[in-house]
């Protein structure tokens, strides 16, 4: 096992099969901290949001956070039926643009899914902050630190994440139990002390200057801060397929006890807040939950448990968005909306890519608002309601077209939720616009225009891969021409003469730099008429001028394939990493048009004979059948193979089952051999299935062929998953092994 290998396995755990799926599946008593650690969490700062909207106007004002807490109450419960009847209809997982998507249209859907990827990476950096200002709350020594801190937290909650749901479940339920635990031993304690007379909090009895009038506009901005305690309530329908067996039965009643908890924490933190007159603004040092255990447990052992509980439910809140957003992100790739990558699953059976570019942004965000929880706040709770009367109201139409026996019940709860929501959206973006909920509303616009955008990449790549027009030629064995690049006579030269000559082409000829290497490369290929560059620019600029000037003397229908014999002094990613100058050189040749790469490499020590193999085994690796495929395997028929076939890694049912359809319907005469990749690792899985063939790079060797796509702009690289340069640096190494790129060039 390699460093690069060990050194994983030590950070994220052993690698886990596909087949392992069902069993990171998980028990309501996991799923709940996995899901619901974002909305029991936000009961430790909504009721302070409340409060210090209510301190502008003074402290007459501050009785009116109980009234508001119970209207915050009320639509928590409304959002909490009403998404009880999404994880119902949907078991494959209902979220926010599924539904929206499914029933309303795909513009709705995606700002549905803009708004809930925003939303996940706000919650991220606002609960990772929230967090930091509990610890800070009892230890005031670490405000000047808390970027810092709030970075190293979410590098951990990350890299937990990245060991697996299970894993990161297992150890989150521990802080989620502790808060909750800890929140009600508060509730009761506060209502048995309370009964001869309430504590007093430390701020109890600050006098506040009313800065503003007591006005609607400052009873629904109140309202809008509250409304904090609902964010994540929608992470349980997203997540439904993570659930055991029966999903939906088992998401519906984390659901409703989920709701049941916040809800009840909600108003008795709000009830104790008022009885023990707590007064928070944003000079308060410490939290309103802070203040009022401190009152209730008078500064004892529990004001530090649930200081400490509260601090990790916080951090570990963020663990809600680690789930979501890497599986909304997923299903967006597959429908075209977002790069593919992001539909791969890591190591641990977690979509790994958008866990880590979750905790990117997330880290940007705090390092832009130093890390300050009023700041972020802001920019809270806009995406939270678009996705939430998206929703519902896509499943009022859901609920009418379905005509179930209940579905106008249904169809009744989903509506008043749907308008109740929207009611509070149209709140929040008026009582935050200019405090900050400007930018996400600025910035759901841009992201519906980024996924729209990838959507139109994507479906050019597929008309132009089925473009009737580009089809390619009937091309067989002669109509094929080789240059050899000679950098040296050396093994790997050698075997590159010796595949040449295996592959028969109708012309072959060598190149160098240097009038040192003719003598050398006279002796092992009389035969092969060797032309010295001369001249000066760049090695790369001289030998595609050269081709250039070839390429114009070949019929249109000629393949024309650089060799490049590479010598290697020994394995591993050093290997790589110490000579850049020939990977770029040959990842240069792959913009060049009607130009194939064949990369032969050699081992230090290998005999310095061209020696021409008697058997080449061509495998064609395939992931559809398009016209870069077929371009891949007429220049597989010109090399001679002894046997070729065709080779595709099942990563998913759905699409092998499509190819295979595909493949007989076309009546293609190269054999396709579909095989398993347990571990999602393509070219460890092709590294696995050529040693069948025993390659020796002598008697016998094996050509992989790699179709590749080449995109005009840089920037469409990113949509592309760079599948060959993976494959190419597994196979650089095998013993035998000669990789030939064939590049299809995609217009702009």
């Amino acid at each position: 096992m390699s460093t690069t290998r060990l050194f994983k396995r030590i950070l994220l755990g052993r690698e886990m099969a596909s087949s392992e799926l069902e069993h990171t599946l998980l028990p309501k008593v996991l799923a709940l901290p996995v899901f619901s650690s974002d909305p029991l969490s936000s009961n430790a700062y909504a009721t302070q949001e409340i409060l210090l909207v209510l301190a502008m106007v003074g402290s007459s004002a501050l009785s009116l956070v109980l009234p508001i807490s119970l209207a915050v109450a009320f639509l928590l419960g409304t959002v909490v039926i009403s998404y009880r009847q999404t994880v119902r209809a949907y078991p494959s997982g209902g979220g926010a643009y599924i539904v929206a998507h499914e029933n309303l249209g795909t513009y709705p859907g995606l700002l549905a899914a803009a708004a809930l990827l925003i939303d996940y990476i706000l919650t991220v950096s606002v609960s990772i902050t929230a967090g930091v200002d509990a610890i800070t709350s009892a230890a005031p020594g670490l405000t000047d630190r808390k970027i810092p801190i709030a970075i190293g937290f979410i590098v951990f909650v990350t890299l937990m994440n990245l060991r697996g749901t299970k894993e990161s479940g297992t150890l989150f339920a521990i802080p989620t139990y502790g808060f909750v635990i800890s929140i009600y031993a508060l509730l009761v304690t506060g209502l048995v002390k309370c009964v001869g007379g309430c504590p007093l909090a430390e701020s109890a009895g600050t006098h506040l200057e009313p800065h503003h009038a007591l006005t609607l506009f400052l009873i629904l901005k109140a309202f809008s801060a509250g409304t904090t305690a609902l964010t994540g309530v929608e992470a349980i329908s997203n997540g439904v397929p993570a659930f055991r067996y029966p999903q939906s039965r088992n998401a519906a009643t984390t659901l409703t006890v989920m709701g049941v908890m916040s809800i009840s924490m909600f108003v008795g933190i709000t009830w104790l807040a008022n009885k023990t007159q707590v007064v928070y603004t944003e000079e308060s040092t410490r939290t309103v939950v802070a203040q009022i255990s401190h009152a209730v447990f008078s500064g004892g052992f529990m004001f530090y448990v649930l200081q400490t509980m509260t601090a990790g439910i916080l951090i570990l809140a963020a663990n809600t968005a680690y789930q979501d957003f890497p599986r909304l992100i997923s299903i967006l790739a597959q429908d075209r909306f977002m790069p593919r990558q992001f539909v791969n699953r890591g190591d641990r059976l977690v979509f790994s890519n958008g866990i880590v570019i979750l905790a990117v942004l997330a880290s940007a965000l705090v390092v832009i608002f130093d890390a300050n929880l009023n700041k972020l706040i802001q920019l809270y709770l806009v995406g939270v309601f678009i996705s939430f009367t998206l929703s519902q109201a896509g499943m009022v139409l859901h609920w009418k077209r379905s005509g179930e026996p209940g579905s106008g019940h249904r169809m009744l709860i989903n509506g008043f939720g749907a308008s109740i929501t929207g009611l509070v959206f149209f709140i929040v973006v008026t009582t935050k616009f200019l405090t900050g909920a400007w930018i996400v509303v600025s910035m759901i616009p841009l992201v519906i225009l980024l996924m729209r955008s990838i959507d139109r990449h994507y479906r050019d790549v597929g008309q132009q891969l089925a473009n009737p027009a580009r089809r390619p030629l009937d091309r067989r064995a002669g109509h094929h021409s080789m240059v050899i690049l000679v950098r040296g006579v050396d093994a790997a030269t050698s075997r590159a003469v010796g595949y040449a000559r295996s592959a028969r082409p109708r012309e072959l000829t060598a190149i160098s730099l240097s009038e040192e290497d003719a003598a050398g490369f006279e002796q092992l290929a009389p035969e092969i008429p060797l032309t010295i560059l001369d001249g000066s620019g760049r090695p790369a600029e001289r030998i595609k001028a050269h081709i250039e000037r070839r390429r114009k003397d070949l019929p249109p229908e000629e393949f024309f394939s650089l060799l490049v014999p590479e010598m290697l002094e020994g394995k591993g990613l050093w290997e790589i990493v110490r000579r850049p100058a020939v990977h770029r050189l040959k990842a240069s040749f792959l913009g060049e048009r009607s130009v194939q790469v064949i990369d032969v490499p050699a081992m230090q020590g290998d005999p310095e004979v061209a020696h021409e193999p008697a058997r080449n085994h061509v495998v064609v690796l395939v992931s559809g059948v398009h016209n870069a495929t077929l371009q891949a395997l007429e220049y597989a028929e010109t090399l001679g193979p002894a046997d070729l076939r065709a080779l595709s890694f099942g990563l998913d049912p759905t699409s092998t089952e499509r190819l295979a359809e595909e493949w007989l319907s076309n009546k293609l005469l190269v054999p396709l051999e579909i095989h398993d990749s347990p571990f999602r690792d393509i070219g460890r899985s092709l590294a696995d299935y050529i040693q069948q063939f025993e390659a020796d790079g002598r008697q016998r060797v094996v050509t992989v062929i790699l179709p590749e796509f080449i995109v005009r702009k840089r920037r469409h690289n990113l949509l592309h998953g760079q599948t060959a340069l993976l494959v190419k640096r597994h196979l650089l190494f095998e013993r035998g092994v000669v990789v030939a790129s064939v590049p299809y060039h995609l217009a702009d």
